[in-house]
Order: C-alpha cells, then structure tokens, then sequence
C-alpha cells in the first residue's frame, strides 16, 4: 500500500503529505463502519435476535458516542488543522506533529469498538487515548490562534470553543463509563452536539458558504450580518444549557429565534442562485436543513407547552443531525477534497446522487418519527440505516483513492 510510486515518492508521504488526507480518510471509512454497526443492531431490534455480539454498555450509547466523537471529529479536525494556518496566516502543521495525533485518535476510536465488545476497561482506555489526542490537536490549533497577529478571529475564535467543549463531552462520557452513571452519558450526548458539533458546523458554514458563493456566483454580493453568528451562538449555547438542566419547557425563547435567524441566512445567501453549481448548492441546501430542524424543534417546544409531550420525538434531531451537520459534512469534504487535490471544483453525477440520498434518508428518519403516517416507524429506520450506507459507500469510494494519490496539478499537500 505504501511502496514507492514512479516518482520515488511512497505512497506513505503521499497519504501523509497533508492533514485532511489522513483524517478524511478515516472519517470516510467511519461513515460505513459507524452506520454498518448501528444496522446491525437495528436488525437484531426489528427480528427479535440476540446481538450478533454482547455489549459492554448500551448499544444506543455506543451509536451515540460513535456519531457524535468518532466519525465527524476525523473531518473536524482534518479541515481545521489544514486550514487553520490559511486562516490565520501561519506556517502549514509539520508532518511530524499531525501525524502522531491523527494515529492516536485513530487507534482510541478502533478501541472504542474493540471496548464496546469486551470490557469496559477497554472502552475507558479508548477514550483516554482519544483524549489525549485531542488536547493536542487542540493545543495546535491554540498555539497558531495565540500567535497570529492576523485581525478577523471571530470565526476561529469560536472554533476553539466548541472543540474545547468538544473535549469536555468525551472527558464526561469516559467519567460516565468508569462510575456506571448515566448524568455524565448523557451531559456528554448534550455537549457534543449542542456545544461542540453544532457550533463548529454553524461557524464553518458561516464562513465558508458566503465565501465559496462569491467565487462561483457572478455578481455575489456577500453577505454576513454581524449579529447573525453571534445570535446562533447564544442560541446554541442557550438550548444546551437548557438540555442539560432539563428545563425543556423554555426551548422556545432560543429555538424560535435560531430558526428566523438560520432562515434570514439561507434567503440572503441566494440559495437559489445556488443550483447553478450543484457543489456549491450542496453546501446551502445543507444549511437549509438547519433552519427546518430549528422549525421542528420551535413545533415541538410549542406542543410541550400544552401536551407536556415532545409530539415530534427525534425529527427535529435527526434534521439536524442528518440533513444539516452529515450533509455539510459531506459537501465540505468533497469541496475540500477536489480542491486540495488539484481537480476541478465540479460535482460529479455520483456526488449530486450521494448528496440528494443524504436528503431522502434524512426525510425517512424523520417520518418514522410519525405513526400515523406509517404502520411501521422501526422498519423506516432500519430503511434510512441501510439508505445512509447504500449513498456513502460509493461516496467513499469515489474519495478514498483520492487522498492515496498525488495532486493532478503537481501542487504541495
């Protein structure tokens, strides 16, 4: 796999020849392996069987550690230590500094699994290891924030935030696998979207959707309001805050205003004008989602306050989960991935087909949540499980060779 090419360059110095090869790769194949376990233990749920393998804690908290720390962090952290240097006008992370984070990371999330099967010892020593990957990302990523003199920080600033947050959730989740205890499984759950994943998708889009439109739209005028970051974040911050204390009750006064200010974004930023790049309508079609997860939950915080109930009951989540923050995911990565690698910045058929079943899971997940509107709301999820790994199969296919391959245009990284 790592033998020399023709040019006497390895194939290691290739994969390893910038930040978002090694860890996009492993988030591609994290996409599969995360979702192919979860299928199976919603097949083992819908037929009755036993698990295919015992569990050290509950399968659902494993899916909900896995989704949350272990696929989307590889993107996370590919991107940001790619471009963070860009950002802020800092020298490129040394080979030699990456790289050792990438393959601890990578080694605690391969645990994680093996823990999730044997022991719980195991599965503690896996997220120590994750740990401590990340306060070394993240100290990377400080040390170049801290020594750029460059003057717009809001954005990274931010970032910082979310993925000190982000540290945080996995430190809760470890406490909550050593005491047995489920407050500090489920302060993690809370963190980790709410105040770590959230966040950073929110702020990457903000940044980058404008940007991107401006470079393919003629006569784009960019558009970034100064309170519209802000306002999310606040928004963000509140609902957490609100989850975590389990007052619920007064969703309302941040969910309503997040969705007026997602929705004010995606009309500003022309999503219409949008579908005349179908790379670049990725990315705004996955922000919209963001303002109809913010639409569900303002429904919901409203029935709560008559029925007491959360009517909707995880379609507002998995809009939000599925439709915003995998979608952005996987129209940032292809973005990033073609333009890293010196090809041009087109959506191929396979990457538009990928996109929009990324958009048809997200609307079964949501419509199992119904009963009146189907018999059978289990079997839907098991459908949109199987859907998720019958779109990214092939879209990991279509990127993993690229990050094994030198750039087309001969260009460094």
């Amino acid at each position: 796999m790592f033998s020399a090419s023709p040019s006497g360059v390895t194939r290691w110095e290739v994969f390893s020849a910038a930040p978002h090869r090694l860890f996009f790769f492993a988030g591609a194949c994290q996409l599969v392996a995360a979702m192919a376990w979860w299928l199976l233990v919603l097949l083992s749920r819908a037929t009755g069987a036993p698990p295919f393998l015992p569990a050290a804690i509950a399968p659902a908290w494993g899916h909900v550690f896995l989704m949350l720390y272990g696929v989307f962090p590889f993107f996370i952290l590919g991107f940001l230590l790619t471009v963070y240097p860009r950002w802020l006008d800092r020298p490129p992370v040394s080979r030699r500094v990456y790289v050792p984070i990438f393959l601890a990371f990578t080694t605690g999330v391969l645990l994680v699994y093996v823990g999730l099967f044997t022991r719980a010892a195991v599965l503690a020593l896996a997220l120590t290891l994750m740990l401590g990957a990340w306060v070394a990302a993240l100290s990377v990523l400080l040390k170049i924030f801290f020594q750029s003199d460059f003057g717009k920080k809001v954005h990274p600033a931010i970032i910082n935030l979310a993925l000190i947050a982000g540290g945080l959730g996995i430190l809760s989740f470890l406490l909550g696998v050593v005491t047995g205890r489920p407050l500090p499984l489920n302060l993690a759950r809370d963190i980790g979207l709410w105040l770590f994943l959230v966040p950073t998708a929110l702020t990457v889009g903000h940044r980058m959707i404008p940007f991107f439109s401006m470079s393919v739209l003629d006569n784009y005028r960019m558009i970034r309001p100064r309170w519209g970051l802000p306002l999310m974040m606040v928004g963000v911050s509140g609902h957490a805050i609100l989850e975590i204390l389990d007052l619920t009750r007064l969703l309302l006064l941040f969910d309503l205003p997040l969705a007026f200010t997602a929705l004010y974004h995606t009309v500003k930023w022309e999503l219409r004008r949008s579908f005349q790049a179908p790379l670049l309508a990725m990315l705004h079609v996955a922000f919209l989602w963001f303002g109809i997860a913010m639409i569900l939950y303002t429904f919901q915080d409203f029935a709560a306050l008559f029925t007491g109930a959360p009517l909707l009951g995880r379609a507002p989540l998995h809009a939000l989960a599925v439709g915003f923050i995998t979608g952005l995911v996987v129209a940032m990565v292809s973005r990033v991935t073609l333009g890293h690698s010196g090809q041009p910045l087109v959506a191929d058929r396979l990457t538009w087909t990928v996109f929009l079943g990324i958009n048809l899971v997200t609307v079964m997940r949501i419509i199992a949540e119904f009963p009146a509107l189907v018999p059978d709301g289990n079997l839907l999820n098991l459908l949109a499980a199987l859907g998720w790994l019958l779109f990214l199969i092939p879209w990991a296919l279509r990127y993993i060779p690229v990050y094994l391959r030198p750039r087309t245009d001969g260009g460094p990284g």
